[in-house]
Parts: C-alpha cells; structure tokens; sequence
C-alpha cells in the first residue's frame, strides 16, 4: 500500500512515542511501538521484542524529541534523529528508523544511540526532507555513486536498473566485534544517494 510521503505524520508518531515513555513507562513504550522484526543494539544487535520482554520500566524514562525527519518517496518508510535526555541529566542522540505497518501506522525498525558530552544544537523548527521519486536519466550521474549500491539493511536492489521508489531512502547498521557501530541513512535525490545521516558510536569503554 502506498502512502503520501508525509513527514509530519512521522514527526507525531515519534512525540506519541515520548509521551507514552512518559506516561506508561520507557521499555512499555519501545514494547508498544516496535515492529515485529525491530532491532536494537545492547551493544551486539538483537531483536527488540526479545530484549524488551525481559525488561522492567525504570522509574522515570529517557526524554526525547525529533530534530529532523527523513521519509522515502513511496511514505512507507522513514528515519528521525534527535536529542535525547535521561533524568539524571546525561544527554545524547538518537537515530530510529520508521516502517508503515499493513494498516498504515508507523511501527520502529531499528532504534539506536549514543551518549555526548553536550547535546547536538537543536534546529528552531522541526524539519522533514522527501526522497524524490525522480529516476536518474542514462548517463547521468557516472563516477559518483555506482548504479546499484551495496544492499543496506530493510532495502533491496534489483538488477542494473536505476533505483525504483521504494529504494529511495536506504539504512544500514554495521556492528562489529567488539560492539561499536556505524549507522547511515542515505536519501536518494534524483542522481544519487545523499548522505542524510552518519552515525559512528564507539566500543562501550573506550
């Protein structure tokens, strides 16, 4: 089914999100809200639904709120960054990654981040990008990115033909041994695929 590519929608879903960490509790709010095949990173990559069953709501949850919102031109798929706050005061970021279920609603797929120093510098506004639907004309774009980029996690790619709509906003999630990981979210822009988001978190000591 397809969907207008409504950042908004995506951007309401994530404030839905905080505000049932708020109020019924942080692990409850990830449990309600996860597709069935979500993925997190406690530092290895595991399957959400597993990891959660087995977690109980601290006292009072993580704070979080949408800086800009990334949405596939098909609207079936999406990705949000932003600031996050613990309250203890800590501060980081975060990066989910959105999916339409069979009925329409937004269910996240992957769900990570990392801990700063200080928080990123939140824009004025909340923004959204839309991947365009433009397919890249013959010739057009050669030496920048090959015609079919490596697959990334959720995406697909078939054959030598320029990318079709569902592939115009890519992710992957690159976990290594010793547990850091490097998150990308890449939009494509009629030429090319643009790096939207590039998120390096080290190993967890170091």
């Amino acid at each position: 089914m397809r969907f207008q590519p409504d950042p908004s929608s995506v951007i309401a879903a994530e404030m839905a999100f905080n505000r049932l960490a708020q109020t019924k509790g942080q692990w409850t709010a990830f449990r309600e809200t996860a597709a069935e095949d979500a993925v997190m990173f406690v530092p290895q990559r595991v399957l959400a639904r597993d990891w959660l069953r087995k977690q109980a709501d601290p006292p009072a949850s993580v704070q979080w709120s949408p800086a800009i919102v990334y949405v596939s031109c098909g609207g079936n798929l999406a990705a949000s960054t932003g600031n996050w706050k613990r309250p203890d005061g800590s501060v980081g970021y975060f990066t989910t990654i959105w999916r339409r279920d069979k009925k329409g609603a937004w269910k996240w797929i992957m769900d990570h981040g990392d801990a700063l120093a200080s928080p990123r510098e939140a824009p004025e506004y909340l923004s959204g990008k839309v991947a365009t639907c433009k397919r890249r004309a013959p010739g057009e774009g050669q030496g920048a990115a090959p015609l079919n980029p490596p697959p990334a996690a959720g995406a697909r790619t078939k054959g030598a033909m320029p990318p079709p709509v569902d592939e115009s906003l890519l992710w992957s999630a690159d976990v290594a041994t010793d547990g850091s990981r490097h998150v990308t979210v890449r939009m494509w822009n009629g030429t090319d695929y643009e790096t939207v988001i590039d998120d390096r978190v080290g190993a967890p000591g170091s």
